[in-house]
């Protein structure tokens, strides 16, 4: 089963790899991770949708509050929520086929942000079979080049929202580099 994972972690470098790390140390494949600045100066929220065993899942949820930079974490799968993606797709677009790659563009409420003489990019937001089925329809014309985010999701309502009533402040950051020994003077 496919788990939508969200955290909100201190805005610090290495925090995106100690987590993808606890994932991968139990053998979980992320399918998709997105992070962004959250609406707190100084964290950022991570979502994460990964394949596996609810039991599994809730075990590697617990983990992930034993790192230092992660203030909070929820599996959201079983919630109402509302999750979208989003797609840039450089599709070829000679001027016989731009006109239908257009029309197929407007039924997907899709956007053109730019054009150039032999091709067009898409920019889609929308789930994940939206950006399936837009993906599928283009190739026909010819993908040059795909880049989507991965899913980003929050509980509708006041369910499951992450930041506490009292808004949290970063801990400092953690000493750069690593302190040397003093040096001895040896007398003989």
């Amino acid at each position: 089963m496919k788990h939508t994972i969200v955290a909100l972690v201190e805005d610090r470098p290495g925090v995106l790899n100690r987590v993808s790390s606890l994932f991968r140390r139990r053998g979980f494949n992320i399918e998709s991770i997105a992070v962004g600045h959250s609406e707190t100066p100084g964290f950022s929220r991570m979502t994460m949708m990964v394949d596996g065993d609810t039991t599994d899942v809730d075990q590697v949820t617990k983990q992930l509050y034993k790192l230092i930079d992660v203030l909070k974490v929820s599996d959201i799968t079983r919630e109402d929520i509302v999750a979208r993606e989003l797609a840039l797709i450089k599709v070829r677009a000679t001027a016989a086929t731009r006109s239908e790659i257009i029309q197929i563009v407007d039924i997907f409420r899709a956007n053109i942000v730019d054009v150039a003489p032999d091709s067009l990019i898409i920019e889609v937001t929308g789930d994940e079979d939206k950006l399936d089925s837009l993906v599928r329809l283009l190739k026909g014309f010819g993908i040059k080049e795909l880049a989507r985010t991965g899913r980003i999701a929050m509980s509708r309502g006041q369910a499951g929202v992450l930041i506490p009533e009292e808004r949290p402040t970063p801990s400092a950051p953690p000493p750069r580099g690593r302190k040397l020994p003093q040096s001895r003077e040896v007398t003989p």
